[in-house]
């Protein structure tokens, strides 16, 4: 007897084919057939008609890797329609980790990932220490969804450098040491090696993140032993200083794909993501796999001025990073460091987060009632009203209020045009969630419903096949994902059913259910009817289930 019957939804499969009306049976956690009017000898049968039934999502850029130790569900991810998780992107990852290094290790997430210091002291379960022994927690502990797991570069430097891992660059045999420990990683089922040059990630302190010290040198010695024995593919988000052209040559050193991030069109410089893509293009054709990480949602992040992220890339807000309280109002307060501020956001930039478009920043909650008239407003309107210059309306504000204002920002993302580009083109893969991050900042957990509603059905920019393709069997692919992303017999029956017309995503709101209480923002699904993970239901119309099975597999063997 069938575990699961679906009969008459219109599946599509995940390889872009048109979809087809037929029922689909599991057993064993497995999909055991595909075809019209299956026999009913099943211990669950749903009507499926006038619904869509797909794979589900993979979402290959996320950073649940702390939140995973203390939420096994890794909310909001299961009920949002994805099925399997790959971890550790941009080299932040917490393993390896010796006991000396956690409280650094946890410092540098709060900066870099937008995370609360007291959430991770009290939620991250520090069982292990090697890389090895993080997957053996982590396959002890069980989780909702299938995961996969990069080894981090910044990890790495830390393990073997200590705290020069943020100074300098690594000698010959500290490369050597951090080679042997990647070859470990793959060894014990690392899905690859990922690392970050970008000068938006900084550490505690506005010190930089290890893995930006490092040398082209190291880059390529790391990525070579993590192709040792054929696998991994190399995940990057890259500064300025790291071209496309390097980045090849690292793919064809070691023959493995080079996955890089954050390729986002920034209003400002709306050419240099298409330069970039252009030289991706380049190098398939040569024969090389480069493939560029990009968003279907707009970067919008909420922040107050004690945790900046959006400016905290920038060099002249290095002064304020580390500072707190009286001490950082003083910083703030400062007509010298205000003009460096302005002059930085004058000067063009190749990439930067925030580059001074003062009609996309909105207040979006103040403090005290007498200012209560502000909100939803920008701070472009604001500056005109009052005849300030906007960096001065926004800092001026935030002082009043001690620096609890909320404001949001629209950052990125936001030419829908260029951003339909971004997705249709033949080496993007459209990704850049983020979940498990930046929790009080802004949630993209939902971006593949996102793309289904917002963009396939609302906009018209591709058609449901292609984007189920382009959710599913395509980072399958990339990551040897074997019996995933598609409906096929035989392969994992990792799900999701779905109404066409309504798949989308909420609204974000702000729960409280992080360790301690703190919150997190999050956000509901649309038009979801059912998710299972390995045959497992884990969601609902509803959303995640109640003490829903940790189905999901951790996935340590790739196809090559």
């Amino acid at each position: 007897m069938d575990d699961l019957l679906i009969q008459g939804a219109r599946l599509y499969d995940g390889t872009g084919a048109e979809p087809i009306r037929a029922d689909l049976a599991v057993r064993g956690g497995r999909i055991r057939a595909i075809g019209p009017s299956l026999p009913v000898h099943a211990k669950r049968v749903i009507d499926a008609t006038g619904l869509a039934l797909m794979p589900g999502i993979i979402d290959s850029h996320t950073h649940f890797d702390a939140q995973v130790t203390w939420d096994p569900y890794v909310r909001p991810s299961p009920a949002l329609g994805v099925t399997t998780a790959v971890i550790g992107n941009c080299g932040f990852t917490i393993a390896p980790c010796r006991p000396a290094d956690r409280e650094l290790t946890m410092r540098n997430l709060t900066q870099v990932e937008g995370m609360s210091l007291d959430v991770l002291r009290q939620g991250i379960r520090w069982d292990f220490e090697t890389y090895a022994e993080y997957l053996a927690l982590l396959r002890r502990s069980g989780s909702a969804v299938n995961l996969a797991a990069y080894v981090g570069h910044s990890s790495l430097r830390t393990w073997v450098m200590g705290a020069a891992a943020t100074q300098r660059e690594a000698t010959a045999d500290e490369i050597a040491q951090m080679a042997a420990l990647v070859r470990e990683a793959m060894d014990a089922g690392a899905v690859g090696l990922a690392s970050s040059t970008s000068p938006a990630h900084n550490g505690e302190g506005g010190l930089p993140m290890p893995s930006r010290l490092a040398s082209d040198a190291e880059h390529l010695a790391l990525i070579q032993a993590m192709a040792h024995a054929g696998g991994g593919v190399y995940m990057v988000t890259k500064g300025g200083q790291m071209p496309v052209a390097l980045l090849e040559e690292m793919s064809a050193r070691s023959g493995r794909p080079v996955m890089i991030a954050a390729l986002l069109h920034n209003g400002t410089n709306p050419d240099a993501v298409f330069a970039d893509l252009d030289a991706i293009s380049a190098a398939n054709t040569r024969g090389r796999q480069l493939i560029g990480q990009v968003s279907c949602c707009p970067l919008t992040m909420e922040f107050s001025l004690a945790s900046p992220y959006p400016v905290e890339g920038l060099k002249s807000w290095q002064p304020a990073l580390g500072s707190e309280g009286a001490a950082l109002a003083a910083v703030l307060a400062d007509p010298g460091f205000r003009d460096a501020v302005r002059a930085e956001l004058a000067a063009p930039a190749t990439f930067r987060l925030f580059n001074g478009e003062w009609d996309k920043v909105h207040v979006v909650e103040v403090k005290r009632p007498a200012h209560r008239d502000l909100e939803q407003r920008s701070i472009a309107a604001l500056a005109r009203e009052q005849g300030k210059d906007p960096l001065d309306t926004l800092l001026d504000l935030a002082l009043d209020e001690d620096l609890d204002t909320l404001f949001t920002a629209q950052l990125l993302n936001s030419d829908e045009a260029a951003v339909a580009r971004l997705l249709n083109h033949p080496h993007s893969l459209i990704s850049l969630s983020d979940a498990g991050a930046h929790l009080t900042f802004f949630n993209d957990a939902g971006f593949g419903l996102h793309l289904m509603g917002h963009w396939v059905r609302d906009r018209g920019v591709m058609g449901l096949p292609e984007a189920v393709r382009r959710l599913t069997q395509q980072s399958a692919q990339i990551f040897g994902l074997h019996g995933r992303g598609e409906l096929r017999e035989g392969h994992a029956a990792d799900l999701l059913l779905f109404d066409p017309a309504t798949v989308g995503r909420a609204p974000q709101r702000r729960v409280h259910d992080l360790p301690g209480g703190a919150a997190r923002l999050t956000t509901d699904a649309l038009g979801v009817h059912g998710v299972w993970v390995n045959g497992v239901q884990v969601a609902d119309a509803n959303g995640l289930l109640d003490a829903a099975p940790l189905a999901g597999e951790l996935i340590t063997e790739f196809n090559h």
